[in-house]
């Protein structure tokens, strides 16, 4: 049974202030490729935390909370390799042991990354997540082992919303921020800071479409199941909505778009390097500009 799927401002602030403890926030640079005259574009480097992705944020809280109000003596997860990854880190980081279900031929190094941070890897039928979701359920329902599921785990969002406090914090004139959309949490935790405090700032989500579930099911108002297609966004490739987080995305996001294989190669011609981050930057040319904020 689903759970509220919108985090609370003051879970949100409570995640912050332990995720500090274990990482800084993450730089915001401008990004010259996406940027347009009077539109400044930023991209929000969530590639410098550990392993590689926003994904720690909330699975690090989810299970940090989840040890301090029960006995936890496994942690199990589905994934399609991010979120496995940052459960194994979570887990490695808490010292709890970790089961992560992968559909079968998984990324190579998504799946390595896994069993390098100490994590058993399960690999199971199917080339969805819908049957690593199952295992990984039934495994939770017959060893007891804490089912951290990103798309359900009613306290992982507030992870991932410290982005959106951060984002505000870093770039105040902020007017547009474009978030992935997967299971929702991302965008569930950053829409909900980001309209606490600053309303007129729009989110926009954005999916893969060759797995729209999400758009399709936030256009018309109930979970839509689609087919997946071959997409390199494969962390974003959602089969099925789930009816509370459609509710959720209806009431916070203020529009869901489309893209395609090619913007996402756009994307990673344009990626700073992550070695040497620029600082984030409001003004162009001595005046102050629209800036839009892309959370990768």
């Amino acid at each position: 049974m689903t759970r509220p799927s919108k985090p609370t401002v003051a879970k949100i602030l409570e995640a912050q202030r332990m995720l500090g403890s274990y990482f800084p926030p993450t730089p915001l640079v401008r990004a010259p490729g996406f940027s347009q005259p009077g539109v400044d574009a930023f991209l929000k480097l969530e590639t410098h935390l550990p392993t590689g992705s926003f994904k720690p944020r909330g699975a690090l809280f989810a299970l940090a909370h989840a040890l301090r109000s029960r006995k936890v003596a496994e942690v199990t997860a589905s994934s399609t390799g991010n979120h496995g990854a940052a459960v194994a880190w979570a887990a490695k980081t808490l010292a709890v042991p970790a089961t992560i279900f992968l559909p079968v031929n998984p990324n190579p190094v998504k799946r390595k990354k896994i069993a390098d941070l100490g994590a058993r890897v399960v690999e199971v039928g199917g080339l969805d997540i819908t049957h690593a979701f199952r295992k990984a359920s039934a495994y939770s329902s017959r060893t007891g082992a804490y089912f951290l599921n990103d798309a359900t785990d009613p306290d992982l969002p507030a992870g991932p919303g410290t982005i959106g406090l951060e984002i505000l914090s870093q770039l105040p004139s902020v007017r547009m921020v474009y978030v992935p959309m997967g299971d929702t949490a991302l965008i569930r935790g950053i829409a909900t800071a980001i309209k606490a405090t600053h309303p007129h700032v729009r989110v926009i989500g954005v999916q893969a479409e060759r797995a729209p579930s999400y758009y399709l099911s936030w256009k018309e108002g109930k979970p839509v199941e689609v087919e997946i297609g071959e997409t390199c966004a494969d962390g974003l490739a959602t089969k099925t909505a789930i009816p509370e987080n459609v509710q959720a995305i209806r009431e916070l996001v203020d529009d869901v778009r489309l893209v395609t294989f090619g913007c996402f190669t756009s994307v990673r011609r344009c990626w700073p390097s992550r070695r040497e981050p620029r600082p984030q930057q409001r003004f162009s040319n001595g005046r102050q500009v629209k800036a839009q904020s892309f959370c990768l």
